[in-house]
């Protein structure tokens, strides 16, 4: 077992992480829409269900993402036609979306390769 010396703990940890993949976000969101057209809460909770429950995306930065997106084109969005309960707003990705998500996959991978390389030990 290791023993931790430091004052470097789960939440530090969890901070991090969530730093990290704040700066995803928008891959995050077209990945949920590649399976299909969706609303934010819905999209939210897939993110939570699927970290269970370790991430979720603030309301204030979904709905900034999704204005970011549309405006690039890499989405679109129209109104439900719920018959009962209030009416949500659905997204769908786009061509430029798709395009985007893949370029934002390789990019990520790529920063995880150099990542990967930087952090881990060299065998003696």
């Amino acid at each position: 077992m290791v023993q931790r010396t430091h004052n470097y703990d789960r939440r530090c940890n969890m901070s991090i992480a969530s730093d990290l993949i704040r700066g995803h976000t928008d891959t995050i969101i077209l990945a949920r829409l590649m399976g299909g057209d969706n609303y934010g809460y819905e999209i939210n909770k897939s993110i939570q269900q699927r970290t269970d429950g370790q991430y979720e995306l603030k309301e204030a930065t979904l709905y900034t993402a999704f204005r970011r997106l549309e405006q690039a084109g890499c989405i679109s969005s129209y109104w439900g036609d719920e018959q009962t309960g209030a009416r949500r707003r659905y997204y769908s990705i786009t061509d430029t979306g798709r395009e985007t998500y893949n370029l934002l996959i390789e990019d990520w991978k790529t920063a995880k390769e150099m990542i990967d390389k930087l952090i881990e030990m060299e065998e003696e």
